[in-house]
């Protein structure tokens, strides 16, 4: 199981000092869709510049042009690029495609899909290679939690791996961590957190098997 690192509200230069006071304690960076709107591809060049061992995920959460779109990111060097679950499947076909050039993986985002048995299932069908529970910030205020997609996610994916994002924190992680997901994906629990580095490793202990 892989740790995933959200930035999404910090320039480019604060998030490469800020992931350095965490980056024992994960795995994968992600450029969060804020962060990528304002800096661009560019900042994934910069990230795989600066953290040469570490994964780095793209947030385009690509809705047209998948194909294109992908190749922009993945040229820049990410290992991941997100593409939304609600687009057409002609559109997930082509991330899949371009990812299978450059030999990366493609992470379909579930956030707003209403059916997620049958989304999974057409997201396997063209073989995506992650399907991603995303309980959006806005939902997350209206109370909405990504456990229960989550748990409707793990009994239907027969070939994709899992990954999940949605408020997750040292005090929550463990129900996530018992369904087993590929990667657990913590954003604001982290880089908002009074010290960041013991949340981190709160979290990384919780994934290693210790109990919280």
């Amino acid at each position: 199981m892989k740790l995933q690192l959200a930035l999404d509200d910090m320039p480019l230069q604060e998030a490469i000092s800020f992931t350095k006071k965490v980056e024992k304690y994960i795995d994968v960076i992600e450029i969060g869709t804020p962060f990528i709107i304002d800096e661009g591809v560019n900042a994934v060049r910069e990230f795989k510049k600066e953290f040469p061992a570490k994964e780095i995920l793209a947030d385009l959460k690509i809705m047209d042009a998948g194909a294109y779109e992908a190749e922009l990111a993945l040229k820049a060097g990410a290992d991941y690029v997100t593409v939304l679950g609600v687009t057409d499947v002609l559109t997930v076909k082509g991330c899949v495609e371009m990812a299978d050039k450059y030999n990366k993986e493609i992470v379909v985002d579930m956030i707003c899909v209403s059916d997620l048995p049958a989304k999974i299932k057409e997201m396997e069908d063209v073989k995506a290679h992650f399907v991603s529970v995303h309980t959006g910030a806005d939902q997350q205020a209206a109370g909405r939690e990504p456990i229960e997609d989550l748990k409707i996610m793990t009994a239907h994916t027969k070939k994709a791996k899992i990954s999940v994002a949605g408020g997750i924190s040292s005090r929550t992680a463990q129900m996530y961590v018992d369904l087993n997901p590929d990667i657990l994906i913590v954003g604001s629990a982290i880089t908002h957190a009074d010290d960041p580095a013991a949340e981190a490793k709160a979290i990384r202990d919780i994934m290693d098997g210790g109990k919280k």
